[in-house]
């Protein structure tokens, strides 16, 4: 009988393409993983891995199988909520998945007044790429997620929060470092530092590279901001970094050089996300103008969106 843990690995193996990453995503050993795909192949009588190639790929017919078991397992999720819902209304745990480019900078001022305004709620709080947690985010692992935004999911609700405006940073000593402010066409020619793939930071850095006509450092990509600042810092290249994290990290520490650049399209617009037919949409609604209130009196470096 095929279960939904066999459907879970499976999910698990399409996002990651790699059987070891995939059992550590489901906190299981590769074996255990492994053997239960094939049992849910012997009970379907149907291959839904290629295992003539020397790379992790689906079948056609087991990509289809993926995206139906998406929509089950996020089903599966739903009924939990109701369940829960139905008996405990705003108590209980809110599961929310944060980008590391924004949530330990954005969460700490938001969680004291969120507690206040909701003593019984528990956050749990998970860190992810924005595309596995928007994935992962249909499939139920979380309840809501922030994410930059444009989200393009299906079945996803967006509120909009907040557009964070970026800024250029550069080492001391690079000729940026004496100026007030700097033009677009100052950055022609600039090596400029990203992000690894899979950050919406990543994929908007590189588009401002062709925009601004600067060279981005591909052999170079952070894993995280705090690696891109300690890169600057050594005079790698600039980076363009968020607000936020520029409050948080640097302030007027003095260890790089925060420039204003004379743009107005510098900036990233992020969200809060839900499953559209959850059962918490009411309280994930509440949720989002509660931290537009938060982030209007606390956050002055962002623009508060309706």
């Amino acid at each position: 009988m095929t279960t939904l843990k066999q459907l879970s690995y499976l999910v698990a193996l399409s996002q990651e393409l790699h059987f070891r990453r995939a059992a550590e995503r489901m906190n299981v050993t590769q074996p255990t993983l492994s053997i239960q795909i094939q049992e849910l192949e012997r009970q379907l009588k149907a291959s839904l891995i290629d295992r003539n190639t020397n790379k992790v790929l689906l079948t056609p017919l087991g990509r289809e199988i993926v995206d139906r078991a998406r929509a089950v397992l996020s089903g599966v999720e739903d009924i939990k909520d109701l369940a829960a819902a139905s008996q405990h209304g705003f108590e209980g745990t809110i599961r929310i998945g944060v980008p590391p480019t924004t949530g330990p900078y954005f969460l700490p001022h938001i969680v004291p007044e969120l507690h206040k305004q909701y003593p019984n709620l528990k956050l749990y709080v998970k860190e992810g790429k924005p595309r596995d947690l928007q994935l992962e985010l249909k499939e139920g692992v979380h309840d809501v997620i922030v994410s930059p935004l444009p989200v393009t999911h299906s079945d996803l609700t967006v509120a909009n929060l907040f557009r964070e405006p970026l800024h250029v940073v550069t080492a001391l000593d690079h000729p940026f470092a004496s100026r007030t402010s700097i033009n677009r066409t100052d950055l022609q020619g600039e090596s400029v530092l990203a992000m690894e793939a899979g950050h919406h930071l990543h994929d908007q850095v590189i588009e401002l590279c062709e925009e601004f006509r600067a060279t981005p450092l591909r052999d170079y990509e952070g894993t995280s901001l705090d690696t891109l600042r300690l890169m600057v810092g050594m005079g790698v290249g600039i980076a363009f970094l968020p607000a936020l994290y520029i409050r948080s990290e640097i302030g007027n520490r003095g260890e790089i050089a925060v420039v204003k650049l004379n743009a107005t399209s510098l900036y990233r617009q992020i969200g809060l996300v839900w499953r559209t037919r959850s059962v918490h949409a009411g309280l994930m609604r509440d949720i989002a103008n509660l931290l537009r209130s938060i982030s209007r009196e606390k956050l002055p470096e962002i623009t508060v969106l309706k």
